[in-house]
């Protein structure tokens, strides 16, 4: 048996495809007598299009991205899933005038008229390498590209077999896109590592095999005398000892072959924990990234760690994007020391909880994960509890200033929208912005939350969003009724809940404004043990330089390393009987000062110190000057190599 695994646009060109490097394996590992291989067909678009458009890499950013809520990238493709260049042009220029720049609607248009061409010749390449078996991933804006190929490979090959899985194909959505698309035989849904091996397996057997072996497979869709049958979903999640490591062979060689060699800097992908232990006690609001299951599990830090070490020794990558939706906080004690020793001079990216502290935001700084994505989202306590976050608004701030002096740099979002909330909950963070230009701004403007699929703001009416309907993209990109395309659906639309465009605009003023100012902003303090010295160059404060001379303000600014309220704050300080006569009086006044002058940040009756203490700069310069110049991974036989001399190999046929 020949497979084949196709990763159709918009899937990120600077990562291999997590979910078919790990298929790739598990058929290799699992399935007697088959062969894999995956089909790089981003990649192949890239270099498809750059020959007839002027294509770039913040194009395709865009239609694989920053789109996502506007359905930009799946209309482009569902030209070729509905054979018509044409396809609902009119509706979907009616929609997007006015949210799509001029330049973004002509590109969006022309693509949509010619990537057709595209998927026919994709389709026909598959059929030239004659597979008896077609998977196809389908994650965010990936949907109707995939099933457009599935749709000319069984038409040029009525014999291949085609197979759809991925997060698009999750329960309901994976019954709805097998019911609706019959060229498509089977739907995985879930987890594939076990599910997707059985079916081959399956499938080996040929008619003789057992007409009750698909129906034993959990969350496969197949079909019955022609009707769509969708098994139960499994009972429950893979334990951690059966998700493979993935098998990226070719990829890297392949974008070597590649225009796309020039837009981006390669990253491997690696997986230690699925799921949300957060989740799993109090699932955000507004969060459906987890799909069918939240059970947090993760695997072994021995096997864990391995896996990092092997991929970086196979393809001489240094750069790693970890897709676990939280840290498993047992690695920053078992995994991440044994990457600090290990002599590989990693870079990683990892999404954790924003109320760890510094000791541990130091240790991911030491072992590389620097660029970290806490999911702040908010920096008020009343809305960060409608959320059910877990966080206050000054530990959000804390982990901004925590994550500078460890230097993290910090990516996230300030999101808006939540039923209950109010203009007041937002009034007192905007005022305080300013004071906050050193540290890391959103990475763009406030926006208002999306109702997502396996949220609870999609399951729990009563938590204030009824009567949910498809976003109104879904309605340009597909010929189907709204019921299928309620099932279909990730993203819905809902009537706004929340503050007002007034509060947005100041808010987004405001968050325009810090990222304006940022790269210039500075706030440091320097402690000298008798006295505390405190530098700003910030746009709205006129003070360089203010020294903390009294022992009293000395001792409330180091307690102010973490949230206090006043009467904590002053029961702390009067437990030293040289402050033993200060008063709370003394102690407020003395925050309402550091407020002011943007020292201090405060949010539901709590203060936060906001100076991370001073760098080195010298010594900032010559780390810098380490990585670009030294960065390097041991090579299989102990030698060091940097990773830019691998020699690409050749592209796959």
């Amino acid at each position: 048996m020949r497979v084949l695994l196709l990763n159709m646009p918009w899937s990120p060109i600077d990562l291999p495809s997590l979910a078919l490097g790990i298929l790739k394996r598990s058929v290799d590992e699992r399935v007697p007598g088959a062969t894999c291989e995956v089909l790089h067909a981003n990649l192949e678009f890239t270099d498809w299009i750059t020959e007839r458009t002027e294509f770039s890499a913040e194009d395709y950013e865009y239609f694989a991205l920053s789109s996502y809520f506007l359905g930009c990238g799946d209309w482009v493709f569902s030209s070729a899933l509905y054979d018509d260049p044409a396809w609902k042009t009119a509706e979907f220029t009616e929609v997007m005038t006015g949210k799509l720049r001029a330049s973004r609607m002509r590109m969006s248009k022309h693509l949509h008229e010619i990537v057709p061409e595209f998927v026919e010749e994709i389709a026909r390449r598959v059929v030239d390498l004659a597979p008896d078996v077609v998977g196809l991933t389908s994650t965010f804006q990936q949907n109707t590209a995939a099933l457009a190929a599935a749709r000319h490979i069984k038409r040029l090959a009525p014999g291949v077999v085609t197979v759809m899985g991925g997060a698009n194909c999750d329960a309901e959505q994976g019954a709805a896109v097998h019911r609706n698309f019959p060229f498509v035989d089977f739907v995985v849904r879930g987890e594939g590592e076990d599910a997707f091996p059985r079916l081959l397996r399956t499938l080996q057997q040929g008619p003789d095999a057992p007409s009750t072996a698909l129906a034993e497979i959990p969350g496969l869709c197949h079909r019955a005398d022609g009707t769509s049958v969708a098994n139960p979903m499994p009972t429950g999640p893979l334990p951690p000892a059966a998700i493979l490591p993935p098998d990226y062979s070719g990829y890297f060689e392949r974008l070597a072959a590649s225009v796309a060699r020039n837009w981006v800097e390669p990253k491997l992908v690696v997986e230690g924990a699925r799921g949300c232990w957060w989740g799993e006690k109090h699932h955000c609001t507004f969060c459906g990234l987890n799909g069918s299951f939240m059970q947090f599990r993760s695997k072994s830090p021995d096997t864990f760690y391995q896996e990092i070490m092997d991929l970086a020794e196979r393809h001489r990558v240094l750069d790693m994007y970890v897709v676990d939706n939280i840290l498993d906080m047992r690695y920053l004690s078992t995994v991440l020391p044994r990457i600090i020793d290990s002599g590989y001079d990693l870079r990683m990216h990892i999404e954790i909880k924003a109320n760890m502290r510094r000791p541990q935001l130091q240790v991911l700084a030491d072992a590389g994960l620097i660029y970290v994505q806490p999911g702040i989202e908010s920096l008020n306590s009343r809305v960060l509890d409608l959320m059910d976050k877990g966080v206050s608004g000054c530990q959000n701030v804390r982990m901004l200033r925590d994550a500078a002096e460890t230097g993290l740099s910090v990516s996230w979002n300030y999101l808006h929208g939540f039923p209950g909330e109010t203009a007041e909950d937002y009034e007192p963070v905007i005022r305080q912005l300013p004071a906050l230009e050193h540290l890391n701004p959103p990475v763009d403007l406030s926006a208002r939350i999306a109702i997502e699929r396996f949220s609870p703001y999609f399951n729990r009416p009563e938590l204030g969003f009824t009567g949910l309907r498809p976003e109104e993209h879904y309605l340009f990109t597909y010929d189907l009724p709204e019921a299928e395309l309620h099932d279909l659906a990730y993203v819905f639309q809902a009537p706004e809940r929340g503050i007002g465009s007034a509060t947005v605009n100041r808010l987004n003023d405001a968050i325009a404004a810090w990222k304006k100012h940022h790269t210039d902003a500075r706030l440091t303090h320097t402690d000298l043990g008798d006295e505390i010295v405190l530098v700003s160059r910030r746009h709205s404060f006129d003070w360089r330089t203010l020294r903390l001379t009294d022992p009293f303000a000395v001792a409330a600014f180091r307690l102010l390393d973490q949230p206090h309220s006043p009467k904590a704050l002053h029961r702390k300080l009067t437990a030293d009987p040289a402050f033993g006569d200060r008063t709370a009086q003394d102690v407020q006044d003395l925050l309402a000062e550091w407020t002011a002058q943007g020292v201090a940040f405060t949010d539901a009756g709590q203060y936060v110190h906001i100076a991370p203490a001073s760098v080195n700069q010298d010594l900032l310069r010559l780390d810098y000057m380490r990585h670009v110049h030294t960065r390097s991974a041991p090579e299989p036989d102990g030698e060091l190599t940097t990773a830019a001399s691998a020699a690409p190999a050749p592209a796959l046929p």
